[in-house]
């Protein structure tokens, strides 16, 4: 097997080609029922579905090039390794990163926020740091912070939202101070769909000498993403949000940054050495990743980024960015739905809603039609108490989702509606 032969290194289609008609084709679990229906997924923010191409580069792997990675001198060994650093190095270049030793392999962006905070956090926080976290951020990027900033006795301070569930960015430069050691700010938002101004929240922190982890969990999927340009000290992403494998995900974190924090965990692969006495460590991103990775998971993401890059992503953004106009405008024809967040930069996320209607009840109902939705708090507590809600339902595009399977979904509230 040589290098182009490895599962996930190469291209399916021609490059720039796109149409959500084209790319449904790709996605087998589009074309099933649900409860007698065709399946609308609209789930998408909280996990999109796999390309064909992701699925079978994982059979592929599995059939015939299952073997572990970095240790073994035998030719499947060799073959694995390869297929998981062209996995490292498509992460690199879709970031924008300078150099695939910045890339750490991670279980998600849960994983990414938890290493920087338990690694980076622990040895720059201390009494009086200040760790700013937008109120509109999801749970893994206030969490981790939170119990950090309890280790370390650093104060974790919310920045405030504006009225459209942008982030106040008066009020945000108000807060950066001298104190302020890390800002966490998420490139979009899984519950309000907000982009914020990443680039421009970054300089400011930069000019008070803080670091800024920018949570891309959202953002990948639906735009180009650029770290130098964003001058990002820390990104994450899942890769399971990004037509990817479940269980995998990256963190770009800046060299010198990453050359200066400690392992997280310990044990097999991230050691030159051992003795008792003393174990020295691989360099990075090696010595960050103890013992076996997921080799399938990340050959999978190597596949379901070669697929998405061979897309047009600038027309991809313009479909996508239509099929949201026109999906908020007629839900709002919807009696008794109010829409949650209206910021404009803003990815396909519509959070919602309706008069007289648990949310719950709503993703039930929806269900039975086969249209899949989320209803609950979305591990974003803090940005729904903002509208004085504790529960909402969801319903987020990607890609394949089309104009057609809009009007379903308002056809179904519709029907929800006039059955009260």
């Amino acid at each position: 097997m040589t290098t182009s032969e490895v599962p996930g290194t190469a291209t399916w289609r021609q490059p720039g080609v796109f149409t959500a008609e084209s790319v449904r084709q790709d996605f087998p679990i589009l074309h099933r029922t649900v409860n007698g229906h065709p399946l609308v997924w609209l789930d998408n923010a909280a996990t999109t579905q796999k390309p064909r191409q992701v699925i079978e580069a994982l059979t592929a792997y599995y059939s015939a090039a299952n073997s572990n990675i970095h240790r073994g001198a035998h030719t499947m060994a060799r073959e694995a390794t390869e297929a998981y650093e062209a996995g490292r190095a498509a992460v690199a270049d879709f970031l924008g990163a300078p150099s695939p030793d910045g890339i750490v392999f991670v279980r998600g962006t849960t994983e990414a926020v938890n290493l920087v905070a338990q690694t980076w956090g622990r040895a720059h926080l201390g009494p009086g740091d200040d760790i700013l976290v937008p109120v509109l951020e999801h749970h893994s990027d206030i969490v981790p912070w939170q119990m950090v900033a309890k280790e370390t006795r650093a104060r974790l301070v919310p920045v405030p939202l504006t009225p459209d569930g942008g982030i106040d960015q008066d009020a945000y430069a108000d807060l950066l101070s001298s104190r302020t050691r890390l800002v966490a700010i998420s490139h979009a938002s899984n519950v309000l769909g907000t982009v914020p101004p990443v680039r421009e929240m970054t300089a400011l922190a930069h000019r008070y000498g803080a670091r800024v982890l920018v949570d891309g969990a959202q953002a990948v999927a639906h735009f180009p993403v650029d770290v130098r340009d964003l001058d990002a000290d820390f990104y994450a992403f899942s890769g399971h949000k990004l037509f990817a494998p479940t269980g995998t995900g990256a963190l770009y974190a800046k060299p010198e940054l990453l050359a200066e924090m400690a392992p997280w965990q310990g044990g097999g692969n991230m050691i030159e050495s051992v003795d008792f006495a003393e174990t020295t460590f691989a360099a990075v991103p090696h010595k960050m990743e103890a013992g076996t990775g997921h080799i399938s998971g990340v050959i999978g993401l190597l596949a379901a980024l070669n697929w998405l890059t061979s897309l047009d992503r600038e027309a991809v953004a313009v479909y996508e960015e239509g099929l949201m106009s026109y999906a908020r405008e007629a839900l709002t024809t919807v009696p008794g739905l109010e829409l949650i967040g209206s910021a404009p930069d803003r990815i396909a996320v519509l959070t919602f809603t309706l008069a007289g209607q648990d949310p719950a009840t709503v993703a039930d109902w929806l269900d039975r039609d086969g249209i899949a939705v989320r209803a609950g708090h979305h591990c974003a507590q803090p940005a729904l108490a903002h509208y004085g809600l504790e529960s909402a339902a969801r319903a987020s595009l990607a890609l394949y989702n089309t104009y057609e399977e809009v009007d379903q979904l308002i056809a179904s509230l519709r029907r929800l509606q006039r059955s009260g």
